[in-house]
């Protein structure tokens, strides 16, 4: 058959070969950590209680017609609400737009301001930047970021990159480290970004930032998140952040995301999203607009949510540290925000028991998933190289108790190579 040619050369993904793998392995009867998936087991981390009556209910009203093709305005006056008490930012609801999840508005704003051959820059590692500059024939500009800076980008690494771009993809904390930018370096990054602005003609499309905080309510000890519009105003314009309910109430399955920004990109946006019908479903916003004016629940939902995720990461990151102290070649970073733990495997060029080599990160994952019961994802995944030893371990599918049976096995199997 002929297809597209963006059919033919469009990357598959890393994650989904690694649970291929998994799922066969657990259909021969093995138990697998799966620390791969950037999603909550239901069962472990449920959503709000009050939002799961929400839907039941708003079902029980029959809200199961079209939504507005912006979001149900009580959910943007809501959402409207919720940034300015989280952020002390001030969007009203024709800035905000409602849709499935956020990844439709990561999707909607590369659409809305990138044309084909326009150049992107991002970091690597980071989620799905260069597969949404293969869908839209992008110039994708890579940052490598380094391990002294928790694999985030600094206004050195990025500056030479920024002439004739017209985005700067940013997330923090980020997918798939779980780290975070400091105060110091997002302002640096902000001035490189309003220096260039000030650089172009009143004919040259601006630099915008895409700022993605999914992430943002999940934030650990002395760590604070920060965003560009609170760290420089002026650049209000320019930035169109992502967020919304999946990570933050552990409600990956309920589909409703929001973004913000300039309200006649939002509007483009709104557009776009409509055309390729990436709606919310209608009953699930009306439930998130009610939940999300209950302060109490929603306080009390994260402080909980927070505390377990942060055990469950602090485990992880002290057992491979103990690891580390006997003197095997693995690291790791602190716990910082999100679900995700940075861990450091360097085995390659080691052999296996049977006689294998492992070359590459990808070998190391999959030989901890046979001999370990431990699956991982290499930072390859995300746009770094095959050699880098990096690997993002994610949390929200594994219970306490899992994680602390992993280690032994874990180091079991290395000391095997």
């Amino acid at each position: 058959m002929m297809v597209s040619k963006l059919a033919q050369n469009l990357r598959g993904s890393e994650i989904i070969k690694i649970a291929g793998e998994i799922n066969e392995l657990k259909r021969q009867g093995q138990n697998i950590a799966n620390l791969t998936i950037g999603d909550f087991d239901s069962n472990i981390y449920p959503i709000p209680d009050e939002l799961k009556q929400g839907i039941v209910d708003a079902y029980h009203a029959n809200q199961t017609n079209y939504p507005p093709a912006d979001g149900v305005l009580s959910l943007r006056e809501s959402v409207s609400g919720f940034i300015t008490s989280e952020y002390h930012l001030d969007y009203k609801p024709n800035q905000i737009l409602i849709s499935g999840g956020s990844r439709p508005l990561i999707y909607a704003t590369y659409l809305a301001l990138v044309d084909p051959g326009e150049k992107v820059v991002f970091p690597a590692p980071s989620w799905n930047n260069n597969h949404y500059c293969d869908l839209l024939t992008a110039e994708a500009t890579i940052v490598q970021t380094s391990p002294e800076n928790n694999f985030m980008p600094t206004a050195d690494e990025i500056r030479p990159h920024l002439k004739g771009a017209v985005m700067l993809a940013l997330c923090s904390p980020l997918n798939p480290t779980g780290t975070m930018f400091t105060k110091k370096a997002l302002e640096e990054i902000c001035d490189l970004v309003i220096e260039e602005n000030k650089s172009r003609s009143a004919d040259e499309k601006p630099l915008y930032v895409l700022y993605d905080q999914i992430y943002s309510q999940l934030t650990f000890g002395v760590h604070k998140h920060y965003d560009p519009v609170s760290l420089r105003p002026e650049l209000k314009d320019y930035v169109v952040f992502i967020d919304g309910s999946s990570k933050c109430f552990a409600a990956t399955g309920v589909r409703v995301g929001w973004g913000f920004g300039p309200a006649e990109i939002i509007n483009n946006m709104k557009a776009i999203v409509g055309h390729m019908g990436a709606w919310a479903p209608k009953a699930e916003q009306v439930a998130m607009a009610s939940f999300l004016k209950d302060r109490p629940s929603v306080t009390n939902y994260l402080d909980a949510l927070k505390e377990r995720i942060q055990a469950s990461l602090q485990a992880l990151y002290n057992g491979f540290m103990a690891l580390k102290g006997e003197g095997f070649s693995v690291d790791a970073i602190e716990p910082m925000g999100a679900i995700y733990l940075t861990v450091k495997i360097d085995y390659t060029g080691k052999t296996t028991p049977d006689g294998n080599l492992i070359k590459n990160s990808a070998d190391v994952n999959f030989y901890l998933i046979k001999e370990a019961g431990c699956a991982l994802v290499p930072f390859s995944a995300f746009g770094t190289d095959d050699d880098l030893t990096w690997f993002r371990a994610s949390v929200g599918a594994c219970a306490l108790e899992e994680i602390q049976q992993m280690i032994p096995r874990i180091k079991t199997a290395l000391a095997k190579l």
